[in-house]
């Protein structure tokens, strides 16, 4: 082959090697996710680019060549994790504590939902979120009624919304993530109560990859200059939002006036490394939707191979 064609034919492979980006796969509507974004703009340095699919960790089970990192909550990482074993829990992004919000003049205690109608989305973290906190006061799956209900992301909320449905009395609570339940306790005005318990639970809102795309050694090195990114990102969002005007940039990605961000702000920790609690955390809730879902617990033992710091113990 003529020189010139075999060098041409390098730089084209370089090219193309060059061009392929960090495909990621997100849920592009909520505050959790915002981080990524915000880390692509100002911190990440891969040798490739860096894109935002709407999507999540099903994504890796479903269409893995297609995908190299994914973010959902910890619900949809292990319900994933059950029939996919080549995926791995390597950052958290975020832990939020979600609340419920009631009205008080039927409610004045956790306790009181006790036969009541409640809010929520099925099969989500918010579905585990309501189970587990009323498990810790007492009350029981059948002893209540969850409906599948819309969030609202900004006033006025549409009349299907639950902040809405609370309002006009069809829903006695509903708990699910932000800012829906911001909203809903405004439109209950002085008539809300909330509650709140992160040790029944937390979102654990994380970054996902496989095994292949972690064996990868190209691709390897651009996931971890996006967690790099990220832990810089989280860094900002803790501790400087004001400052780098991050509640504006994030009502302009998921479309909530730029006051709730702020009121809501607090109840988001932003995380990267997890701590000792979250094996055991997962373990629990892994029953609990093996149960839900008809199928058998996974290990606690494959459940540590899922929570893969590997990524985090290269920076």
């Amino acid at each position: 082959m003529h020189s010139s064609v075999v060098n041409l034919f390098v730089f084209f492979t370089l090219l193309l090697q060059t061009s392929i980006a960090l495909r990621i796969a997100t849920s592009l509507q909520w505050i959790e996710h915002t981080p990524q974004p915000y880390a692509i703009k100002n911190f990440y340095k891969g040798s490739s680019t860096a894109t935002l699919t709407s999507g999540g960790v099903a994504n890796l089970g479903s269409d893995p060549k297609n995908f190299d990192l994914a973010a959902n909550a910890e619900t949809q990482g292990l319900k994933q994790y059950a029939n996919h074993r080549n995926i791995r829990l390597i950052y958290v992004i975020c832990e939020v504590a979600y609340r419920i919000v009631a009205d008080k003049r039927k409610v004045t205690k956790l306790s009181d939902l006790k036969g009541k109608k409640i809010g929520t989305i099925q099969s989500s973290s918010a579905a585990v979120f309501i189970h587990n906190m009323l498990t810790s006061v007492g009350v029981a799956d059948n002893e209540y009624t969850t409906t599948s209900g819309k969030v609202c992301m900004k006033e006025p909320c549409a009349s299907d919304t639950m902040p809405a449905q609370i309002k006009a009395g069809g829903l006695d609570a509903f708990g699910v993530w932000e800012p829906a339940v911001e909203l809903g306790a405004r439109a209950l005005g002085a008539n809300a109560i909330t509650f709140q318990n992160r040790t029944a639970y937390r979102e654990v809102y994380a970054l996902y990859s496989t095994t292949d795309a972690l064996n990868n050694v190209a691709k390897r090195k651009d996931i971890v200059e996006f967690v790099r990114a990220l832990n810089k990102t989280l860094d900002v969002f803790a501790n400087q939002p004001k400052e780098k005007d991050v509640f504006n940039f994030v009502s302009g990605q998921v479309g909530v006036d730029e006051k709730v961000v702020e009121s809501v702000w607090e109840d988001h920790k932003w995380s990267g490394r997890w701590d000792d609690e979250l094996i055991d955390f997962i373990v629990e809730e892994d029953k609990y939707l093996a149960k839900e879902d008809k199928r058998s617990v996974v290990p606690r033992a494959e459940l540590e191979k899922f929570l893969d710091t590997s990524v985090l113990d290269e920076l």
